[in-house]
């Protein structure tokens, strides 16, 4: 059976054949749920392995993540699938979620009471922001109204609402965790949603933050809001693979695909190698550039946009230390670095004070993780591996004390990693899917369209399965309102 044999825009779901590409979260994810709705399923993945941006590894013997290291527990997608493969007695929270701030030469205490580093009172941040900057919040009150329309950006809005140094001590660093960006160009309503819907209903920035503060405060959200697996989230990708498998589904690494074609019957051809597959339906999981390659051909208005969309490369700095060489380590689970002071390192993870399980692995070892790279930023990220691990080395001493020689380190680059969310995303993002609903049985998710986070690819992917089932309900809902992303506790 063919997509033209059953009603527009509808999947065959008990008959048809889908063929996923990409075997990033979200992929999997799609060809997860494809199989749950009685689909033939394969997936194609162009690399030798599965997992995308979820990668795990080893240093000096312990499990390590490197790549994402957790997941946004508040959202029911991720925690939810490693449930579903068989992962839920490694669902660990982090032993520790308190994070520093290293800003003007000192680490000091995350502030409470902000929402993405923006405060609802300038007592919120008494200790990070000078005299000057504290006064400066509190003139938002007495501000004219500033529309956001159809959207804003971070950075400039925030600026203008309580001034540049709220953004370039707080804003800035809690957001370059989580998209390596620039908040003068991130999208308000797309990165920080809660934000931008508060700031369209209330005269001051400030005065929405206390408004969504006090949503959560009277309907707070049970549990931890991250959660970690135990051996890393990077074997949340291989236990869904593995489970793909198991229900009959088949999953192809080194597969690139090269076409992407309708048939003349509505189906689809999709080559890869000298293999060429027919399928009722395609669900394209793949970051933008190389979607708008495939899609070039059939969509090209979607291609188009696509191939706009701008990406972040950076590195993780993986090292490990004896633990007695690393007794001077502050206690928490990390410290995120403003830009504005110069530094290299943007945030660093001590991961084994965060995660349990690390730190159980080998207790005469200290794991820590330092990221490097925004948005731009092409000299840090062009220095050779011992470079990198030489840069992070003086950052964490010049922070800390940590002065010890590393017993292992690791350098993990990810080349267009993230991408970036610039004012007026979410409109790009409706256009896109609005070409792509013009093809039946064609469907796209992945980081580049909801939200940067493991649940957003994961929420994408399902919504992506809903379309081509003819509920289109899930992908309005994430175009309207984007998932957003947080920091972990110290960034990355």
């Amino acid at each position: 059976m063919y997509a033209s044999d059953t009603p527009a825009g509808e999947f065959p779901a008990d008959t048809g054949h889908a063929v996923v590409i990409g075997a990033g979260i979200a992929g999997l994810a799609a060809a997860h749920r494809l199989l749950e709705r009685g689909a033939r399923v394969t997936v194609l993945e162009a690399s030798d392995r599965v997992g995308g941006k979820l990668l795990p590894g080893e240093i000096a013997g312990v499990r390590v993540d490197l790549g994402a290291e957790s997941l946004l527990a508040r959202r029911p997608e991720a925690v939810g699938l490693a449930r579903e493969v068989g992962l839920a007695d490694r669902l660990q929270p982090p032993s520790t979620a308190t994070a520093s701030l290293w800003t003007r030469g000192v680490l000091r205490p995350m502030p409470k009471g902000h929402v993405m580093g923006v405060p609802g009172t300038a007592a919120a941040l008494t200790g990070v922001l000078s005299a000057d900057g504290l006064a400066r919040i509190e003139r938002d009150a007495e501000l004219p109204r500033t529309e956001v329309g159809d959207d804003v950006a971070v950075g400039e809005y925030v600026a203008e609402r309580v001034g540049r140094e709220v953004v370039d001590r707080l804003v800035e660093p809690l957001l370059g965790g989580v998209y390596a960006g620039d908040a003068y160009r991130i999208s308000l309503r797309s990165a920080v949603p809660q934000l931008f819907e508060a700031a369209r209903t209330h005269s001051s920035l400030t005065e929405a933050v206390r408004a969504i503060q006090g949503r959560t405060a009277t309907s707070p959200a049970g549990g931890p809001v991250f959660m970690g697996i135990e051996g890393g989230i990077g074997t949340l990708p291989l236990a869904v693979a593995e489970s793909v498998r198991a229900r009959g589904g088949e999953v192809v690494t080194q597969a690139p695909v090269t076409e992407l074609r309708r048939t003349a019957r509505d189906g689809w051809r999709i080559t890869t190698g000298d293999r060429v597959l027919h399928a009722d339906a395609v669900v394209v999981a793949v970051p933008a550039r190389p979607a708008a390659e495939l899609l070039r051909a059939e969509a090209p208005a979607a291609a188009a946009e696509l191939a706009a969309v701008e990406y972040a490369s950076m590195a993780l700095i993986t090292l490990a230390y004896r633990r007695s060489d690393a007794a001077v380590l502050p206690e928490g689970s990390g410290f995120l670095v403003p830009p504005v002071d110069g530094h290299t390192i943007k945030a660093s993870t001590f991961a084994s004070r965060k995660w349990g399980w690390i730190d159980g692995e080998d207790p005469d070892l200290v794991v820590l993780r330092a990221s490097v790279g925004r948005y731009g930023e092409t000299e840090i990220l062009g220095r050779d591996d011992e470079g990198l691990v030489t840069v992070s080395r003086h950052d964490l001493k010049e922070a800390t004390g940590l002065a010890a020689e590393p017993v292992a380190t690791r350098v993990t680059r990810w080349q267009d990693g993230l991408p970036q969310y610039p004012v007026g995303h979410h409109a790009r993002v409706a256009r896109v899917r609005e070409h792509v609903a013009k093809l039946p049985g064609l469907a796209v998710c992945g980081a580049a369209y909801d939200g940067v986070g493991v649940p957003a690819s994961i929420a994408s992917a399902y919504a992506a399965v809903d379309q081509l089932h003819g509920d289109l309900r899930g992908a309005e809902e994430l175009t309207a309102h984007p998932v957003q992303s947080l920091h972990g506790g110290a960034g990355e």
